[in-house]
């Protein structure tokens, strides 16, 4: 397993921190812990290119990066007059655009034949023509891009994206909708954000579960799911969000630390047995125990390999 990361990805607004329940500090915490855990690490040297934003829905997006009231209604907090937009860039994009660039750096990585674990990253919600809950790029759907056409991902690669994280993926679903070398698992809570029956239904392997689902449930539930996938994919993105946590006030889950660490082994044991290498995602994660959650995860993975 090897894990990447930036400094650059931290994001503090300061004051403004309690606007949003995500704690944007949380990568240096899970970060600082690696070395004991005896993990391989890699630094992130740069944020994503433009260009390479451009290529996936510059014409699109490029003017709606740029206009405050939209960002803000994205990340989910009010808009703020006084406050101004290069802020927000410099502190929320900018740490995004590093994450972006570590998806596509953990995912070339992962193409050698060892899995990887970006610790941001994640950005589930986004996609070619929105950006939405908390999700300003659509990391999965750049790194895709990019490794295809630097022709590291063949034409008829197959790739699988198995999102454990309590929200559903719209902006994964929406990006790949019409796209059959992608298969979608998704495991979420069937009755909070997002309710877009239209992205639900480009999953492949779909596993709405009711508010509240425990972690035993919800483990017997993503066992059977990864049974369903198919083998002979090249490479997989797995969206491991600690917003399943209990103690997540956004998740409507119930899984403890121990119980969202086995989730991560399941996970990164199955696809090992497929011959699959892993690109696992930070994702969402909004309570005090998401950095202990990330941290146990890459412990009972580094475990397993």
């Amino acid at each position: 397993m090897i894990t990447f990361y930036s400094p650059r990805y931290n994001i503090d607004l300061g004051l403004l921190n309690w606007l949003h329940p995500f704690d944007g500090r949380k990568f240096a915490k899970v970060h600082s812990a690696m070395q004991s855990l005896g993990v391989e690490q890699r630094t992130v040297e740069t944020q994503v290119a433009e260009a390479r934003l451009d290529a996936f829905a510059g014409e699109i997006l490029r003017p709606l990066y740029a206009s405050k009231r939209y960002v803000l209604r994205a990340l989910e907090v009010p808009y703020i007059p006084l406050l101004p937009f290069s802020v927000i860039d410099n502190r929320v994009l900018a740490p995004m655009r590093w994450a972006v660039q570590g998806t596509i750096d953990a995912a070339q990585a992962a193409l050698g034949g060892t899995s990887c674990w970006n610790l941001s990253g994640g950005y589930h919600h986004a996609s070619r023509n929105a950006a939405e809950g908390f999700c300003i790029y659509n990391d999965v759907g750049i790194a895709v891009d990019d490794l295809r056409s630097r022709g590291l991902l063949g034409a008829d690669d197959r790739i699988l994206i198995v999102d454990v994280d309590a929200h559903h993926g719209n902006g994964n679903a929406n990006v790949f909708r019409k796209d059959t070398r992608v298969e979608i698992l998704d495991i979420y809570n069937g009755d909070i954000y997002p309710q877009s029956p239209g992205t639900r239904r480009r999953v492949d392997i779909g596993i709405p579960l009711p508010p509240g689902t425990g972690g035993n449930e919800y483990l017997a539930r993503l066992t059977d799911g990864l049974g369903q996938l198919k083998s002979g994919a090249r490479l997989a993105f797995v969206v491991a969000g600690t917003d399943v946590l209990a103690s997540d006030p956004l998740g409507g889950l119930g899984l403890s630390v121990q119980q969202c660490a086995e989730r991560d082994r399941r996970v990164f044991e199955h696809l090992q047995g497929l011959g699959v290498p892993a690109v696992f995602l930070a994702g969402g994660g909004y309570g005090r125990e998401s950095a202990d959650a990330m941290i146990a995860g890459i412990a009972a993975c580094r475990d397993v390999s």
